[in-house]
């Protein structure tokens, strides 16, 4: 029996798709990956400009600034599918997060989540990823590390100065 277990977790690891290699479009419309630049670990957010949490922008600058020199990528996914909270464009998001939170993390295009859902969440929420489910609302967060894997996820109300956060990014980026 213990052995049929490890099989079927060994058969699930290497079905796990790279989440670094997906494509992805910058917040100009660029086609890039989240591994392009050879992160230790990219923490995934779909984000919102008019949500209760989105506040967190503040947060999650602090972790860019925080642990940028050390390999960590924070990746901001604007997404219009959790209560419309993200109606603007992405010259009208890249604006609103500039100015209002200072933000300099990667931000990206608009993503669907819901529905006909961008690749790459589709990815994070599969069976394969380890941590299957949908993306209840808008700063939702995913951890990837360098091969490519979900370690980690976390509701909307886990702040980025969550303690269990940061020491699981500490350990990602080791």
């Amino acid at each position: 029996m213990r052995l049929f277990a490890l099989l079927l977790i060994m058969t699930s690891l290497s079905a796990a798709p790279d989440l670094l290699r997906i494509p992805v479009k910058d917040i100009d419309g660029k086609e890039t990956t989240l591994g392009a630049g050879k992160p230790k670990a990219v923490l995934v957010v779909n984000v919102a400009s008019a949500c209760g949490y989105t506040r967190q922008y503040a947060g999650l600058q602090d972790l860019h600034e925080a642990f940028k020199d050390k390999g960590l990528v924070v990746a901001g996914f604007p997404c219009n599918d959790f209560g419309g909270q993200e109606p603007g464009d992405e010259r009208e998001i890249r604006r609103f997060c500039s100015t209002r939170f200072k933000v300099t993390f990667p931000m990206f295009s608009k993503v669907r989540i819901k529905g006909d859902a961008h690749p790459l969440f589709e990815a994070l929420t599969s069976k394969e990823s380890g941590q299957p489910g949908p993306v209840s609302w808008n700063f939702g967060k995913f951890l990837i590390g360098s091969d490519g894997r979900l370690i980690a996820r976390y509701d909307s109300g886990v702040e980025p100065d969550d303690a269990k956060l940061r020491a699981d990014i500490e350990k990602a980026l080791k």
